[in-house]
């Protein structure tokens, strides 16, 4: 058996986390094993399906990034089975990178998910990227992305990458679309009049859902009857929660947290938002399509998350006013064909059985 150990600093119910999990349920876990690390040692959300699935979670609890690069490094070379590393983490790749590196790692794989990174300020980002780039372009010996805008973000223009959408059950999915129509209505005792608004995300910044909030403000204002929930934690929830109560909107935008019945509520509900300020590719929007749920989202956000669904509706992020009417205009056009929608996605390459094939013959690659 082969074990290939994936540093991904968490594994929570986020984008690039569910793609590798969707990913790990599809392997031959007979022959090929997922390992993980990660730097927090609060439980991750997938922790317990990766022990259920023969998995291990390797936690390093360091914030400073000296002491995190020298504990990894010593889990490397104290754990000579791992001869394929792959890491998730941005431009922190870099120090994972030279930790695998170091260890003597055979095949140390970097893997973009983003199209843009806005975690430092400007000045600092540009030196910091400059420098990070170098490192991982230099330290790596293969390239992943999950579209070329992504590639772009971490990887020289002469550099072989293969690109893995952020693929999913397309089939089961559109299955929901069907047999869930009626999901949300009967969780929160609405009625099909009423119009169901969804976000699905980490409440972070980049997220922002403070501007859906002004969204719904708006809608209040032109007496929309209308529910709003956000699927999803963060590190601003606090403030979200500030800002609805704030508006007098408790009534009507919901905080449901972490679920494992997203896919439901995409069949139940009648719109999905994206407002972000950037993305790579988002997984949550392959989901969507799949369901066939419309999606009205910024256009910060590569044209290329279009699978040519029919679902997908792109808007400046300026107005929330604009963003209202929108809604309404979307809500009001016809189902899409969940035929056309599966063959669509399918032949754009985001079926999860096909890129789960190519990404383990990746692995064995020389």
């Amino acid at each position: 058996m082969k074990r290939i150990l994936h540093v991904t600093g968490t594994m929570n119910r986020a984008g690039a986390e569910t793609m590798l999990m969707n990913i790990y349920r599809e392997i031959d876990r007979k022959k090929y094993q997922f390992d993980f690390v990660v730097f927090t040692s609060v439980k991750s959300d997938f922790e317990d399906e990766i022990k259920s699935l023969g998995g291990k979670i390797y936690v390093i609890n360091e914030k400073n990034a000296i002491k995190r690069f020298l504990k990894l490094r010593k889990l490397l070379s104290d754990h000579k089975e791992y001869q394929v590393v792959h890491c998730h983490t941005n431009f922190s790749n870099a120090f994972h990178l030279l930790s695998a590196r170091l260890a003597k790692v055979k095949k140390r794989i970097a893997h973009s998910h983003n199209t843009t990174d806005k975690s430092r300020n400007v000045f600092v980002s540009f030196f910091y990227h400059k420098i990070a780039k170098a490192f991982i372009n230099g330290l790596s010996t293969h390239y992943v992305s999950c579209g070329k805008e992504a590639s772009k973000l971490l990887f020289y223009k002469n550099k072989s990458v293969l690109v893995i959408p952020n693929s999913v059950d397309v089939y089961k999915l559109a299955d929901y679309g069907e047999s869930s129509k009626n999901y949300i209505n009967n969780l929160f005792n609405l009625t099909n009049e009423q119009l169901k608004i969804i976000q699905v995300g980490r409440l972070q910044p980049e997220k922002n859902h403070l501007f859906s909030i002004e969204i719904a403000k708006e809608l209040r204002e032109s007496n929309v009857d209308f529910r709003m929930f956000f699927l999803g934690v963060g590190l601003l929830e606090s403030k979200l929660k500030e800002k609805v109560k704030e508006y007098g909107l408790e009534k009507i935008v919901s905080f449901l947290g972490i679920r494992e019945d997203v896919p439901q509520f995409m069949g139940g509900a009648d719109i999905m938002l994206l407002p972000s300020f950037y993305e790579g590719f988002p997984v949550v929007l392959v989901e969507s399509q799949a369901v066939g749920v419309p999606s009205l989202i910024s256009n910060m956000i590569s044209s290329e998350v279009d699978l040519g669904s029919k679902t997908i509706h792109f808007e400046e992020i300026k107005d929330s006013y604009i963003w209202s009417e929108k809604i309404k205009e979307i809500v009001a056009l016809p189902e899409t064909d969940k035929k056309e929608r599966i063959e669509s996605i399918v032949e754009k390459g985001f079926d999860i059985k096909t890129n789960a094939k190519s990404l383990i013959e990746f692995y064995n690659l020389n």
